[in-house]
């Protein structure tokens, strides 16, 4: 499926939390996908697995993005303009929650790599298809950085925050995603794990987020990654050393 068709799936499902909940136990469930999606089929996830684990094989990543559907989905020419200069690989799946990264990275071969950078986001998913509360999302993300600590310690892991979703700012899948940024925001130690909050970049003065930026207000448009990806790669370079 393309990623337009995706987002139009998703839009049309309305993204609503609510109605996607399935109220389970996923931030340390380390497990592949065992939910059919009407956007994202268990046989279509485990081809995509297979894909990332073929492209572990290959090495040659010195820059390591690793996340869910917003990192699956980087717009082909934001990604370009802002990573063809590295050694970059995108390992993200959409529908991902923490459970099911902590398993793609204890059982794909992943070991093989030795990024300088991974560029992590995850959590969305803990808190809109789960259900869960956000003490255990940030539990979730603890554990996936410390799983990425031990298989490459030598690495910078750049944290990012959950960013915003829903239409207006006083909506409730606000709030708990701010508390997991401030629980996940601990993990920043200055040396290994740095956390990053871009969030701001993608909100209207009033806090609103416009369909421009987010057509279903969680995914971005291709203006926003060209966005996001202006605020990562001096990051990005600076991790690097150059």
């Amino acid at each position: 499926m393309k990623k337009a068709v995706m987002v139009a799936a998703l839009a049309a499902l309305g993204c609503a939390w609510t109605a996607l909940a399935e109220g389970r136990s996923c931030a340390l469930n380390v497990e592949p996908r065992t939910v059919e999606y009407p956007w994202m089929s268990i046989a279509r996830w485990h081809a995509m697995n297979d894909a990332l684990k073929a492209r572990a094989a290959q090495g040659d990543v010195d820059v390591l993005f690793l996340g869910d559907s917003i990192t699956e989905m980087w717009d082909g020419q934001a990604w370009d303009s802002h990573f063809g200069k590295y050694r970059a690989a995108n390992f993200g799946i959409g529908g991902d929650h923490t459970g099911n990264v902590l398993w793609r990275l204890q059982h794909d071969g992943m070991e093989r790599l030795r990024p300088k950078v991974v560029v992590l986001l995850i959590g969305v998913n803990n808190l809109g298809l789960c259900n869960e509360r956000p003490e255990q999302v940030a539990d979730g993300v603890k554990a996936v950085v410390a799983q990425l600590r031990a298989l490459y310690p030598e690495a910078k892991i750049l944290l990012n925050a959950i960013l915003p979703n829903g239409q207006l700012a006083g909506d409730e899948r606000r709030s708990r995603t701010q508390a997991v940024n401030r629980a996940i925001a601990m993990l920043d130690d200055g040396r290994h794990v740095i956390f990053r909050d871009d969030g701001a970049r993608f909100l209207e003065p009033d806090g609103a987020i416009a369909s421009t930026t987010m057509a279903d207000f969680l995914h971005l448009t291709p203006k926003a990654y060209a966005t996001w990806g202006d605020a990562l790669v001096p990051e990005i370079d600076r991790l690097l050393g150059r």
